[in-house]
């Protein structure tokens, strides 16, 4: 790792930052038009009452370069918290200098200090760059299963009793 390259962790000033990097994000993911992120809904989740998510920023000589925001899960299997890696994004203009490999190394030491069983993520079938370098620092795509997701109408109905099975 270089002098050049510094992670931190975010804290609440750097909340238009942090929605700036998630626009990034989903704008290369071509997914902007599901990103609805306002400033104050991630202050309240990331910094609020009840923090749902942190957030670990990297810096290329003073600049922002890059961020991960993750949060715990639990495994029954392992009777142990994991890291879930929810979004890592490094901006084009940085890419190439190990600042994302960095930001990894850093999660994946925070799990070893707060006693993880794993680090996890998902990563889009079609992002053979990312799928790529993910293999080749040791990741290995969980094939056997299968992510369900339940939102909007649906999660709203589900929560009022569901529809008849």
């Amino acid at each position: 790792m270089t002098t050049s390259l510094h992670i931190r962790p975010a804290t609440a000033q750097d909340v238009s930052t942090i929605r700036e990097l998630i626009e990034g994000l989903a704008d290369y993911e071509r997914l902007r038009h599901e990103c609805i992120a306002t400033d104050d809904l991630l202050r309240d989740a990331l910094f609020g009452e009840r923090p749902y998510a942190e957030v670990i920023i990297a810096e290329w000589e003073g600049a922002v370069a890059g961020f991960a925001l993750f949060f715990h899960n639990f495994s029954t299997f392992l009777a142990r918290p994991g890291i879930y890696l929810e979004d890592l994004f490094v901006p084009p203009a940085f890419r190439g200098r190990g600042i994302g490999k960095a930001l990894l190394v850093r999660l994946a030491a925070l799990a070893m200090e707060r006693r993880c069983g794993r680090l996890e993520w998902s990563v889009l079938d079609w992002n053979v760059d990312a799928i790529g370098f993910y293999e080749k620092l040791g990741a290995r795509p969980q094939d056997e299963w299968t992510v369900y997701r339940v939102a909007g109408d649906a999660l709203t109905q589900l929560a009022a009793g569901g529809p008849e099975a």
